[in-house]
Protein backbone atom coordinates (compact mmCIF):
# COMPACT_ATOMS: atom_id res chain seq x y z
CA UNK A 1 0.00 0.00 0.00
CA UNK A 2 1.30 3.44 -0.96
CA UNK A 3 1.60 5.27 2.36
CA UNK A 4 1.97 8.57 0.50
CA UNK A 5 -1.80 8.43 -0.17
CA UNK A 6 -2.92 6.03 2.55
CA UNK A 7 -1.64 4.34 5.69
CA UNK A 8 -3.51 1.37 7.16
CA UNK A 9 -1.63 1.83 10.46
CA UNK A 10 -2.26 5.56 10.78
CA UNK A 11 -2.96 6.75 14.35
CA UNK A 12 -2.64 10.51 13.83
CA UNK A 13 -6.02 11.14 15.47
CA UNK A 14 -6.21 9.78 19.05
CA UNK A 15 -10.01 10.02 19.22
CA UNK A 16 -10.45 8.06 15.99
CA UNK A 17 -7.81 5.41 16.68
CA UNK A 18 -9.25 4.88 20.17
CA UNK A 19 -12.77 4.60 18.80
CA UNK A 20 -11.67 2.08 16.17
CA UNK A 21 -10.00 -0.03 18.85
CA UNK A 22 -13.35 -0.19 20.66
CA UNK A 23 -15.17 -1.05 17.43
CA UNK A 24 -12.75 -3.92 16.71
CA UNK A 25 -13.57 -5.41 20.10
CA UNK A 26 -17.32 -5.14 19.54
CA UNK A 27 -17.19 -6.23 15.89
CA UNK A 28 -14.13 -8.47 15.48
CA UNK A 29 -15.04 -9.29 11.89
CA UNK A 30 -15.07 -5.67 10.77
CA UNK A 31 -12.25 -3.96 8.88
CA UNK A 32 -12.31 -1.20 11.54
CA UNK A 33 -9.16 0.57 10.33
CA UNK A 34 -8.41 3.36 7.87
CA UNK A 35 -10.24 2.58 4.63
CA UNK A 36 -8.15 2.73 1.43
CA UNK A 37 -9.30 4.46 -1.76
CA UNK A 38 -10.86 2.23 -4.40
CA UNK A 39 -10.14 2.38 -8.13
CA UNK A 40 -7.43 3.45 -10.55
CA UNK A 41 -5.08 6.17 -9.14
CA UNK A 42 -4.86 7.61 -12.67
CA UNK A 43 -8.63 7.71 -13.21
CA UNK A 44 -10.02 10.88 -14.73
CA UNK A 45 -12.89 10.99 -12.21
CA UNK A 46 -12.19 11.10 -8.48
CA UNK A 47 -15.17 10.96 -6.13
CA UNK A 48 -14.54 12.29 -2.61
CA UNK A 49 -16.92 11.37 0.21
CA UNK A 50 -16.88 12.28 3.90
CA UNK A 51 -15.75 9.23 5.94
CA UNK A 52 -16.44 5.49 6.31
CA UNK A 53 -19.79 4.50 7.80
CA UNK A 54 -19.97 2.19 10.82
CA UNK A 55 -21.64 -0.77 9.11
CA UNK A 56 -20.56 0.15 5.59
CA UNK A 57 -16.97 0.92 4.59
CA UNK A 58 -15.77 0.52 8.17
CA UNK A 59 -17.07 -3.05 8.09
CA UNK A 60 -16.14 -4.02 4.53
CA UNK A 61 -12.95 -2.04 3.95
CA UNK A 62 -14.16 -0.47 0.69
CA UNK A 63 -15.62 3.06 0.35
CA UNK A 64 -19.44 3.20 0.18
CA UNK A 65 -19.75 -0.58 0.36
CA UNK A 66 -22.35 -2.07 2.67
CA UNK A 67 -24.16 1.14 3.57
CA UNK A 68 -27.18 3.03 2.26
CA UNK A 69 -25.18 5.76 0.52
CA UNK A 70 -23.45 3.18 -1.64
CA UNK A 71 -26.73 1.88 -3.06
CA UNK A 72 -27.37 5.04 -5.07
CA UNK A 73 -23.69 5.71 -5.76
CA UNK A 74 -22.77 2.38 -7.34
CA UNK A 75 -26.11 2.00 -9.13
CA UNK A 76 -25.58 5.38 -10.78
CA UNK A 77 -21.90 4.78 -11.56
CA UNK A 78 -22.89 1.53 -13.27
CA UNK A 79 -25.61 3.26 -15.29
CA UNK A 80 -23.04 5.66 -16.74
CA UNK A 81 -20.34 3.08 -17.31
CA UNK A 82 -18.05 3.88 -14.40
CA UNK A 83 -18.66 0.59 -12.55
CA UNK A 84 -18.85 -2.99 -13.79
CA UNK A 85 -21.84 -3.82 -11.57
CA UNK A 86 -24.71 -1.86 -9.97
CA UNK A 87 -24.03 -3.06 -6.44
CA UNK A 88 -20.90 -3.22 -4.29
CA UNK A 89 -21.27 -5.97 -1.71
CA UNK A 90 -17.75 -6.63 -0.40
CA UNK A 91 -14.16 -5.54 -0.87
CA UNK A 92 -13.40 -8.84 -2.60
CA UNK A 93 -16.39 -8.98 -4.94
CA UNK A 94 -15.94 -8.73 -8.70
CA UNK A 95 -17.01 -5.11 -9.07
CA UNK A 96 -14.44 -2.91 -10.81
CA UNK A 97 -14.42 0.82 -11.42
CA UNK A 98 -13.76 2.11 -14.93
CA UNK A 99 -12.02 5.46 -15.20
CA UNK A 100 -13.15 6.29 -11.68
CA UNK A 101 -11.71 6.29 -8.17
CA UNK A 102 -13.48 6.72 -4.82
CA UNK A 103 -11.94 8.05 -1.63
CA UNK A 104 -12.92 9.90 1.55
CA UNK A 105 -11.87 13.17 3.11
CA UNK A 106 -11.34 11.26 6.38
CA UNK A 107 -10.17 7.66 6.08
CA UNK A 108 -11.31 6.47 9.53
CA UNK A 109 -14.77 5.97 11.00
CA UNK A 110 -15.64 8.95 13.26
CA UNK A 111 -18.04 8.67 16.20
CA UNK A 112 -21.58 9.55 15.08
CA UNK A 113 -20.21 9.98 11.54
CA UNK A 114 -18.86 13.40 12.49
CA UNK A 115 -15.09 14.00 12.24
CA UNK A 116 -13.88 17.12 14.01
CA UNK A 117 -11.89 19.85 12.29
CA UNK A 118 -8.54 18.60 13.61
CA UNK A 119 -9.19 15.12 12.22
CA UNK A 120 -10.11 16.51 8.81
CA UNK A 121 -6.87 18.51 8.77
CA UNK A 122 -4.80 15.53 9.97
CA UNK A 123 -6.08 13.41 7.09
CA UNK A 124 -5.74 16.15 4.49
CA UNK A 125 -2.18 15.26 3.49
CA UNK A 126 -3.39 11.87 2.23
CA UNK A 127 -6.07 13.56 0.15
CA UNK A 128 -3.55 16.10 -1.14
CA UNK A 129 -1.27 13.30 -2.30
CA UNK A 130 -4.17 11.64 -4.13
CA UNK A 131 -5.10 14.87 -5.87
CA UNK A 132 -1.52 15.52 -6.92
CA UNK A 133 -1.39 12.16 -8.69
CA UNK A 134 -4.50 12.74 -10.77
CA UNK A 135 -4.20 13.45 -14.50
CA UNK A 136 -4.08 17.20 -15.10
CA UNK A 137 -7.59 17.56 -16.49
CA UNK A 138 -9.32 15.22 -14.08
CA UNK A 139 -12.78 15.82 -12.63
CA UNK A 140 -13.10 15.89 -8.85
CA UNK A 141 -16.64 15.20 -7.67
CA UNK A 142 -17.18 16.05 -4.01
CA UNK A 143 -20.11 14.63 -2.06
CA UNK A 144 -21.12 17.15 0.56
CA UNK A 145 -19.81 20.29 2.16
CA UNK A 146 -17.11 18.64 4.31
CA UNK A 147 -15.57 16.89 1.30
CA UNK A 148 -15.73 20.16 -0.64
CA UNK A 149 -13.82 22.02 2.07
CA UNK A 150 -11.29 19.19 2.40
CA UNK A 151 -10.53 19.31 -1.32
CA UNK A 152 -10.36 23.09 -1.25
CA UNK A 153 -7.83 22.90 1.59
CA UNK A 154 -5.78 20.23 -0.17
CA UNK A 155 -5.63 22.31 -3.36
CA UNK A 156 -5.11 25.58 -1.45
CA UNK A 157 -8.13 27.21 -3.07
CA UNK A 158 -9.52 30.46 -1.68
CA UNK A 159 -12.83 29.82 0.04
CA UNK A 160 -14.62 32.90 -1.26
CA UNK A 161 -14.15 31.77 -4.86
CA UNK A 162 -15.11 28.12 -4.24
CA UNK A 163 -18.41 28.01 -2.35
CA UNK A 164 -20.19 24.69 -1.94
CA UNK A 165 -23.45 24.45 -3.87
CA UNK A 166 -25.11 21.39 -5.37
CA UNK A 167 -24.34 21.32 -9.07
CA UNK A 168 -21.64 23.99 -8.87
CA UNK A 169 -18.65 23.65 -11.20
CA UNK A 170 -15.26 25.29 -10.71
CA UNK A 171 -12.46 25.30 -13.24
CA UNK A 172 -9.09 24.42 -11.71
CA UNK A 173 -5.61 25.59 -12.70
CA UNK A 174 -4.84 21.99 -13.70
CA UNK A 175 -7.47 22.25 -16.43
CA UNK A 176 -9.75 19.97 -14.47
CA UNK A 177 -13.06 20.67 -12.76
CA UNK A 178 -14.32 20.61 -9.19
CA UNK A 179 -17.95 19.46 -9.23
CA UNK A 180 -20.24 19.68 -6.18
CA UNK A 181 -23.05 17.37 -5.15
CA UNK A 182 -25.07 16.78 -2.04
CA UNK A 183 -23.93 13.60 -0.32
CA UNK A 184 -25.91 10.49 -1.28
CA UNK A 185 -26.59 9.72 2.39
CA UNK A 186 -29.73 8.06 3.72
CA UNK A 187 -30.85 11.36 5.25
CA UNK A 188 -30.49 13.31 2.01
CA UNK A 189 -32.21 10.70 -0.14
CA UNK A 190 -35.06 9.99 2.29
CA UNK A 191 -35.79 13.71 2.72
CA UNK A 192 -35.46 14.08 -1.07
CA UNK A 193 -32.91 16.80 -0.69
CA UNK A 194 -31.10 14.58 -3.20
CA UNK A 195 -33.20 12.50 -5.57
CA UNK A 196 -32.00 9.72 -7.85
CA UNK A 197 -32.66 11.98 -10.84
CA UNK A 198 -30.60 14.80 -9.32
CA UNK A 199 -27.70 12.46 -8.63
CA UNK A 200 -27.86 10.91 -12.09
CA UNK A 201 -27.64 14.41 -13.54
CA UNK A 202 -24.46 15.02 -11.53
CA UNK A 203 -22.80 11.77 -12.64
CA UNK A 204 -23.85 12.42 -16.23
CA UNK A 205 -22.28 15.87 -16.02
CA UNK A 206 -19.10 14.35 -14.60
CA UNK A 207 -19.06 11.94 -17.54
CA UNK A 208 -19.45 14.84 -19.99
CA UNK A 209 -16.61 16.76 -18.34
CA UNK A 210 -14.33 13.71 -18.42
CA UNK A 211 -14.93 13.35 -22.15
CA UNK A 212 -14.43 17.03 -22.89
CA UNK A 213 -11.32 17.39 -20.74
CA UNK A 214 -9.84 13.97 -21.56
Amino acid sequence: MDTCCFDLRCIRCPRLSGFLAEVRKEYPGYHARPVPPFGDPQARLLIVGLAPGMHGANATGRPFTGDHAGILLYKTLHKFGFASAPESTAANDRLRLRGCRITNAVKCLPPENKPDSTEIVNCNSFLRAELQRLPRRAVILVLGRVAHHAVRRALELKSRFFVFRHGAEYRLDSGGTLLDSYHCSRYNTQTRRLTAAMFEAIIQRAQELVKVQG
